[in-house]
């Protein structure tokens, strides 16, 4: 009689293990086994991290396993349990594995199909398509598109962070970890012992050193002692965390009516303002967008204001970008232009003004809405349209981990109505709302192409603005992410027409157009691809856009190129991985040799500090 040995790993995350009982069915090509109970006498069954061996025996030669059909029953409690693989040793002596890396639920079964990724076209037997078609029908119940505010990306049709899936809630490390980086947060900034400073006007500049005096190191004693100076000031733009607003200014516009006769004193190549226009010297940052938007009056209500400034920016010669020009509104009738010869806290009062102002863009627009939201549209449709089995789904998924319940979360606690963005934030209040709404209006796909964003604002020279570090390591890890993906694709794309004939992707990226932007026609995101480029470049934006573009902007947990779930089975893309985390860690080098001298190294977009997910 044949026997198969069955063998289950446990997760390891807190709670992962259950005392329910669990039932195995092996589906073959030229038969089925008995459900059979996985069960060992005076032994305590899938205990955490736990990987159980069981003999499944039966009456005749299966064939070739194709799926394995795991069911969990209740014990005397329902006790959710994550599976995390199941391997298949066959009578021959091969070893087949079954990936899972999900939670079993109540009285739930999970039907895996083996670790090999397969595309659409290439599943020939009506077993494994049938099991293809199911699992997504299962799927599109399950993740559903919602309105959550006119005018942005669809979300998850979930009210709170219960409501979701159990598959994409946080697990109980990830629950607990955020109490107590919350919580280490408010040590440091001893919010207890200062927070009426943010809730009344400050008298004195000391205050503000008096939030930062417990939080000791390098870099932030450094910026201390110089948030004054324009230099610091400039060097944000470039390097702090909203790098993305700065362009070279090839015209000035007619709403920032600036003159030589009024910056002349701050230029040092004898050059007129608008000679060093025509050079690449002068640079601009618009907060137009926040034109329009309503202050918000936080807890307990003080009034809050905005502003929407402007700010013109000059290359020295020494490299350095600073400030020479601000006017803390679109229209010039009404704003006075401050400059640096002006009195010395007027000059400083404008720059605080125009940080302000960034703060707002950073945290709702580059932060919120082009890392946050976008890559739970791109989750979304992922889980709607791609099976397990399939490379992109494989590819993803790492990348997407924690997403949609971190945004989750934020819509039920924080930018929700009277959540802490209305009681501590100046876009509070439905501020916040609008300011994604009018962010909308412009964001489109090509932007969130690394070297297509970083040209577009002529930011794109290396020898004009040599201590751009977010845009030089940024090209650095997008190249490797796309070779990284590249390799992939290759491996299971042989042809351009492969693309065009799987069925899946093409609904993937037609479900993030025509329902996650809501066919936007100025967004511009592509309903379909042709060539094996475009899908190449369409996930590298995702994977980008959800590691390293979140990781300038903030920080997370699991880093890029680590894979701890193996979805992908198959040595060539094992291969390619290990290939992704040698260039990864030739970057870091190179990163850390660069700031071994620095006075403000920059490491925001160094491999081994970006997250792999927006989990935070």
């Amino acid at each position: 009689m044949p026997s198969y040995t069955v063998t289950v790993a446990t997760g390891s995350q807190w709670f992962a293990g259950t005392d329910d009982y669990v039932y195995i069915t092996l589906v073959g090509t030229e038969g089925c086994s008995e459900r059979t109970l996985l069960d060992k006498p005076l032994y305590n069954d899938f205990e955490r991290g736990a990987i159980d061996s069981y003999d499944v025996k039966v009456g005749e030669h299966l064939g070739d396993i194709v799926l394995v059909k795991i069911e969990k029953k209740k014990y005397w409690m329902q006790d959710d349990w994550y599976c995390r693989y199941v391997t298949i040793k066959t009578p021959c002596g091969d070893y087949v594995e079954f990936p899972c890396f999900r939670w079993l639920v109540d009285d739930k079964e999970v039907v895996l199909r083996d670790g090999r990724a397969f595309l659409p076209q290439d599943d020939k037997t009506s077993i494994v398509k049938q099991h293809r078609q199911k699992e997504l029908d299962q799927r599109r119940k399950t993740y559903r598109w919602k309105e959550w505010q006119p005018g942005f990306p669809l979300s998850i049709d979930a009210n709170k962070h219960r409501d979701l899936p159990r598959d994409i809630q946080f697990d109980s490390e990830k629950g607990v970890d955020f109490i107590l980086n919350y919580s280490k947060a408010i040590e440091n900034l001893c919010v207890n012992s200062f927070m009426n400073m943010f809730q009344s006007s400050w008298s004195d500049f000391a205050d503000f050193e008096k939030i930062f005096v417990r939080i000791k190191n390098t870099i932030s004693e450094y910026v201390m002692e110089h948030w004054k100076e324009d230099f610091m000031f400039g060097y944000q733009f470039l390097n702090g965390c909203n790098p993305v607003l700065i362009c070279k200014c090839t015209k000035l516009p007619d709403k920032f009516p600036v003159t030589n006769e009024m910056v002349s004193v701050s230029l040092e190549r004898d050059l007129t303002l608008e000679q060093e226009i025509k050079a690449g010297n002068i640079f601009i940052a618009d907060y137009d967008m926040l034109e329009g938007i309503n202050a918000n009056p936080t807890d307990p209500y003080t009034q809050q204001y905005l502003a929407a400034p402007m700010c013109l920016l000059y290359k020295n010669l020494r490299n350095k970008i600073l400030p020479i020009a601000i006017q803390l509104g679109q229209d010039p009738d009404e704003n006075p232009i401050f400059l640096p010869t002006d009195g010395q806290y007027d000059w400083l009062l404008a720059k605080i003004w125009v940080r302000s102002a960034d703060f707002q863009h950073h945290q709702n627009v580059t932060h919120l809405l082009r890392t946050h939201l976008m890559t739970e549209v791109f989750g979304i449709a992922m889980f709607r349209q791609l099976p397990a089995v399939h490379p992109a789904f494989k590819l993803l998924i790492p990348h997407i981990r924690f997403t949609i319940a971190i945004n989750t979360k934020a819509r039920e606690q924080l930018i929700c109505e009277c959540g802490i963005f209305d009681k501590a934030n100046a876009t509070g209040g439905g501020g916040h709302i609008q300011l994604v709404q009018k962010a909308m209006k412009t964001l489109t796909f090509r932007s969130f192409c690394f070297p297509d964003m970083i040209k577009s604002r002529g930011m794109d020279s290396t020898e004009e603005l040599p201590t751009y570090f977010y845009r030089d390591d940024g090209y650095k890890v997008w190249e490797a992410t796309k070779s990284f993906v590249s390799d992939v694709i290759h491996i299971y794309y042989t042809s351009d027409e492969r693309v065009q004939e799987d069925e899946e992707i093409q609904a993937f990226v037609k479900d993030v157009c025509s329902f996650g932007m809501q066919d936007f026609d100025h967004c511009e995101f592509p309903k379909s691809l042709k060539t094996r480029d475009e899908l190449i470049e369409y996930l590298t934006v995702i994977i980008f856009t959800a590691s390293s573009q979140h990781a300038a902007v903030n920080f997370g947990q699991l880093y890029l190129g680590m894979y701890p779930d193996e979805h992908f089975i198959e040595k060539p893309v094992k291969d390619a991985m290990g290939k992704f985390r040698k260039e990864l860690a030739e970057i870091t080098r190179s990163i850390k040799r660069r700031n071994e001298e620095k006075k403000l190294p920059y490491y925001n977009m160094s491999p081994d500090k970006i997250p792999n997910s927006v989990a935070v």
